[in-house]
């Protein structure tokens, strides 16, 4: 689907963050009339930073809407499968769901480039600290000083959002989900074919996955369990060095080629403790509102968050749209979207907790059930991946 002639602005709109749901919700916004413009805190683009993720197709569902499709997929590639194997390298199942493969910098990208071409305003080193309303509308102070005025303001920053403490003092902090993950790129003799699977696996000590993508390159993860919450920069301040040993240490008895790919990776593997959000009592206060991350981050392991953060911008774009006066509109999206997204954060939580089987028994037991519950769980996916926002479907008023 192209993108429509959009109305002249006559509302605008201030977004928090370049990341996501900013510049798709921006494209969105242009659509009904509101010229929004983006704030983003980074003095410049950081596309080469982050690990990496699968766009799932209700996400790229909400890029065909906007138009967007292409521009995104350019910079991925296809994950036809998810393969499931024990420590020892024995298949237990698999889970036939396509997805868009694609480094997270990337997707940025692929986002921020269309929105540009566009006609969307982007200004960097814009690092929020403060917003006022006024009697009809907000004002946004910087750090450097400057200020912005619009209609309404947006927070797009993320889980550990500036503008969420800002207008929700009181909301709770991202709570640490017990599990700190890793990630790499390599290329090695010993990687697997380029079938566009992905290959999971239960290991002894962790859970590895792997993909080799067109052209050679391997993108792999890893989790593992860690009771104790890393300090803040604890885990992002660890080498490269010291991660391929701590790595190679947990997962050298694991089946070929887990310790060869860990150990083939020359530079570059990062650390990131993971989290999610706990239940916030209101996404919006006035004429702010949350979306994305900001609002309800899930962890990785189902794979939604981007996805999550796609079908937001949709939502709340209808609602601005039908719902012009900013508080309905932030009630109607909160209502539309709260049920979906906490059922998706719970189920991300589970499968996280699901990854590691502490002695032989455990693993026993898991390696016989786990070929019907992967049965169970591809029929769970199917309403989350087939869901589609129509956004030609008016909303009606929500609950003020």
């Amino acid at each position: 689907m192209g993108n429509p002639q959009a109305p002249a602005p006559s509302r605008r709109a201030l977004l928090i963050g370049c990341g996501i749901a900013g510049p798709v919700l921006a494209l969105f916004l242009q659509r009904i009339g509101v010229e929004a413009v983006i704030h983003e805190a980074s003095e410049a683009p950081r596309d080469d930073v982050g690990a990496f993720l699968n766009l799932a197709p209700n996400g790229l569902a909400v890029l065909e809407t906007l138009g967007i499709r292409e521009d995104v997929e350019q910079y991925g590639s296809p994950t036809t499968s998810t393969a499931f194997l024990n420590h020892r390298g024995k298949q237990l199942g698999e889970n036939p769901a396509e997805t868009l493969l694609l480094k997270r910098g990337l997707l940025n990208k692929g986002l921020r480039e269309a929105a540009v071409e566009r006609g969307i305003r982007i200004e960097f080193g814009k690092f929020f600290e403060s917003v006022t309303e006024t009697g009809d509308g907000v004002t946004v102070r910087f750090r450097d000083g400057s200020t912005a005025e619009g209609d309404f303001m947006v927070g797009c920053d993320g889980i550990h959002s500036r503008t969420r403490y800002s207008v929700l003092p009181g909301a709770p902090k991202p709570t640490y989900t017990g599990v700190i993950g890793t990630a790499g790129y390599t290329r090695s003799k010993y990687g697997a074919p380029e079938d566009g699977t992905m290959r999971m696996s239960f290991c002894l000590d962790g859970f590895f996955g792997h993909q080799t993508t067109p052209g050679g390159e391997i993108y792999w993860f890893e989790n593992y369990h860690q009771a104790r919450e890393p300090e803040r920069g604890e885990i992002e301040a660890v080498t490269h060095e010291e991660w391929q040993r701590r790595l190679l240490a947990k997962h050298r008895k694991d089946h070929f080629p887990v310790p060869q790919l860990i150990e083939d990776t020359p530079a570059g593997i990062l650390g990131y403790p993971i989290y999610d959000m706990p239940s916030l009592p209101t996404w919006y206060k006035g004429r702010v509102c949350l979306v994305g991350d900001a609002a309800h981050a899930t962890s990785p392991h189902v794979g939604q968050g981007a996805s999550m953060a796609m079908e937001d911008a949709i939502v709340l774009a209808k609602c601005l749209r039908d719902l012009p006066a900013p508080e309905r509109a932030f009630a109607a999206f909160e209502e539309i979207r709260k049920g979906r997204v906490e059922k998706i954060i719970k189920e991300g939580r589970k499968t996280g907790n699901q990854k590691a089987a502490t002695n032989g028994f455990q693993r026993a037991v898991r390696d016989l059930v786990l070929p019907f519950f992967l049965k169970l769980g591809v029929k769970a996916t199917e309403p989350v991946y087939s869901y589609r926002v129509p956004w030609d479907e008016p909303v009606t008023a929500a609950r003020v």
